[in-house]
């Protein structure tokens, strides 16, 4: 991931760190968010808690829409499954392999879910299919 994340707030063009974030879920490092927004208070004096707020949700948001582009969906499904939506991660994962059938890393996140709702034929052929694209 690059960075940092140009955003918008409003007409002003902001670029956010992404080290300000972390995993799938975008947690933000709080301490270092804080130094960011006083930095940001200090340039734009103008900009109210507030819109301090919006701006570092609207960051966050965008760290989190990039890290599933960048990763074919895979966050999004891990996001998924962490929230205990097992259906919702699988279908994910099944939309990103349409997308991009040669992506062994999805193969294998599938494989791996698959198996853990007990489904270990389909998940060993999602196994199997992601090995497959290794030795290519």
């Amino acid at each position: 991931m690059d960075d940092m994340l140009e955003i918008m707030h409003g007409s002003l063009a902001v670029r956010v760190p992404s080290g300000l974030f972390s995993g799938c879920d975008g947690i933000m490092d709080t301490a270092a968010a804080e130094r960011f927004r006083e930095i940001l208070a200090s340039r734009y004096p103008w900009l109210s808690v507030n819109s301090l707020d919006v701006l570092m949700e609207t960051a966050r948001k965008k760290y989190i829409d990039t890290l599933d582009e960048e990763t074919k969906g895979l966050s999004k499904a891990e996001r998924l499954r962490r929230q205990g939506r097992p259906d919702s991660a699988e279908r994910q994962l099944r939309e990103s392999l349409e997308k991009h059938p040669d992506n062994p890393d999805a193969w294998y996140a599938l494989g791996k879910m698959l198996c853990d709702a007990g489904k270990t034929e389909e998940g060993y052929e999602a196994f199997n299919r992601g090995r497959s694209l290794f030795r290519k």
